[in-house]
């Protein structure tokens, strides 16, 4: 246990920030699932790519606030997007087949 006042203030503020670093490392979670998911059942491209943004934009925001590693953030951002512009081409190459 803490000892000093100073001390004791700290390991308050942190139960906080562990909360809600906690809460922004699920959304996180929850969001690349929702892409993830969407791209297995092959829905819109503009609904894939509205949640990509929110994803994205979870991920920035965790970054910035040191939940997340930056080349993390970087890496899964990448990744999302890479697998989401290979299904929009794929869905475009088979409508200019025809």
């Amino acid at each position: 246990m803490a000892n000093t006042k100073s001390a004791q203030k700290q390991a308050r503020q942190n139960v906080v920030a562990r909360q809600r670093n906690l809460a922004r490392r699920t959304a996180i979670k929850t969001a690349v699932k929702k892409v993830l998911t969407s791209i297995e059942k092959s829905d819109s491209i503009e609904a894939i790519q509205g949640l990509l943004k929110e994803a994205e934009a979870k991920l920035a925001r965790a970054k910035n606030k040191g939940v997340i590693h930056a080349n993390t953030a970087r890496r899964k951002i990448g990744r999302l997007a890479k697998r989401v512009a290979a299904l929009q081409k794929e869905q475009l190459a088979p409508a200019k087949k025809k």
